[in-house]
């Protein structure tokens, strides 16, 4: 005869591992979730620097692609080479090409934005040590929220497009 509260078919060590397993799966799936929601889903490619012999200046050029379901914003640009690093556009107003600082750049979710010559770029101001070509420029972009992508620039010669 079974007693009351008692259970046929599980030892009483056995039912406090059943539970044990059961939160620690649960705490598994808790710590998995937490860290994909934090991975940025921003993807940088085919980025490149225009070497600029005997100057301390640098322009970076890469193509940004988002293919979240919400923007991306990047707030800001470092580089291990550089004292300053920035967002920058080129526009031509009245035939004068002008160079401006792009504050903050959003990519909209499903967006793919070119930083290319002649527009969109990051400039990289005060080189700590010259660029030759073939070298790799390290660039970090920081995002809104606080995370950050990991780029790496391989410099051309300065009549690369």
């Amino acid at each position: 005869m079974r007693q009351s509260g008692s259970r046929p078919f599980l030892e009483k060590g056995t039912d406090l591992k059943y539970r044990a397993a059961f939160l620690y799966a649960c705490l598994a799936t808790v710590v998995a979730s937490s860290v994909v929601a934090q991975a940025p889903a921003l993807v940088a490619q085919d980025a490149w620097a225009r070497q600029a012999p005997g100057s301390d200046v640098a322009a970076v050029y890469l193509t940004l692609r988002n293919p979240s379901t919400k923007p991306i914003v990047i707030v800001g640009v470092e580089s291990s080479v550089a004292m300053h690093a920035m967002i920058h556009e080129t526009k031509t107003e009245s035939g004068q090409s002008r160079m401006r600082p792009h504050e903050q750049l959003v990519v909209a979710p499903g967006q793919t934005v070119k930083l290319e010559p002649g527009g969109l770029h990051v400039m990289l101001h005060g080189l700590t040590q010259p660029v030759a070509v073939g070298q790799s420029v390290p660039l970090v972009l920081l995002l809104d929220g606080g995370s950050k992508v990991q780029v790496t620039a391989i410099v051309r010669a300065l009549n690369a497009q």
